[in-house]
């Protein structure tokens, strides 16, 4: 670890120093490093290598030039990109906060009002992004940040490119594209996906701000994908009495096993939530 830890900082040592590890996720190992150009902190996220040889630099780097143009309050944008140990890197900014899924590891579940509010700046974030033809394809907890109390959405566009280079994007080995707790029904199938597939996970993400658990867990990979194509959603009054009807009905809806039953647009959602529980609306 040490070693990558400097073989990586003496290859950026021209634009970057790289100060640390500070964690390791499905797709990417994460790096703080400070920019020596512009005096700023960043996260450096390097392609693990077990993804590493799926990837080519030309087609990894033409995504992540169209997750640099998405320029909203609600994402984190995407500063630079290459290779290093013939491993494919990008840069982001560094936010010192933590993200959703620390939060709720550490306090399980989350009010409704906060919960309706940060949904709602999520929503924004996708249905942005959606408008410039990007469906992030991996919207989870952890790729959720929460900075000054408001939501901000990590690595548009990076689960997309892997996942299309995977001849098994539902390996049982730990990389899985995107996270089955919160895929759709036709992600899950290995089917095309659009917009309203980022719908259906942010339902997922929802669900499990009020719950505490996402809706359908498993013992395997395969196994959470047919609970999402088949089971009826678990009630979320049932754990959660305080949640109100209306918005149950409206997070059921996102959480349609057909994608022409959900909201067109994460707006609607947005719109729908807050309708539904006026009182918990900032």
């Amino acid at each position: 670890m040490a070693h990558r830890l400097e073989e990586i900082g003496a290859t950026l040592s021209d634009r970057y120093s790289v100060v640390a590890e500070i964690g390791r996720g499905g797709m990417a190992t994460v790096y703080r490093g400070r920019d020596l150009r512009h005096g700023s902190d960043v996260a450096i996220k390097v392609i693990r290598q077990e993804l590493a040889t799926a990837v080519t630099t030309k087609r990894f780097a033409r995504e992540i030039r169209i997750a640099s143009r998405l320029e909203h309050p609600n994402i984190l944008p995407v500063l630079d990109s290459g290779e290093v140990g013939g491993l494919p890197y990008y840069v982001m900014p560094f936010i010192d906060g933590e993200t959703l899924h620390q939060r709720l590891r550490r306090e399980h579940r989350l009010p409704i009002d906060e919960s309706v509010k940060l949904t709602g700046e999520i929503a924004e974030a996708l249905s942005y992004a959606h408008a410039m033809g990007v469906v992030h394809r991996d919207i989870k907890p952890s790729n959720i940040l929460l900075s000054s109390d408001h939501a901000i959405v990590t690595d548009f566009g990076i689960a997309r490119h892997i996942a299309g280079l995977m001849s098994d994007p539902l390996t049982e080995s730990g990389v899985t594209m995107g996270t089955v707790q919160y895929m759709s029904p036709e992600q899950g199938s290995e089917e095309a996906v659009d917009g309203r597939s980022d719908i259906y996970s942010l339902g997922c993400v929802l669900y499990e701000m009020l719950t505490g658990a996402p809706p359908f867990l498993g013992s395997s990979a395969r196994a959470v994908i047919q609970r999402h194509r088949t089971e009826q959603v678990p009630s979320l009054r049932v754990t959660c009495a305080a949640v109100p009807i209306a918005l149950e009905y409206a997070i059921l809806k996102a959480l349609a096993k057909a994608p022409e039953d959900r909201y067109a647009d994460p707006r609607d959602f947005k719109v729908a939530i807050e309708r539904a529980a006026p009182r918990h609306r900032r």
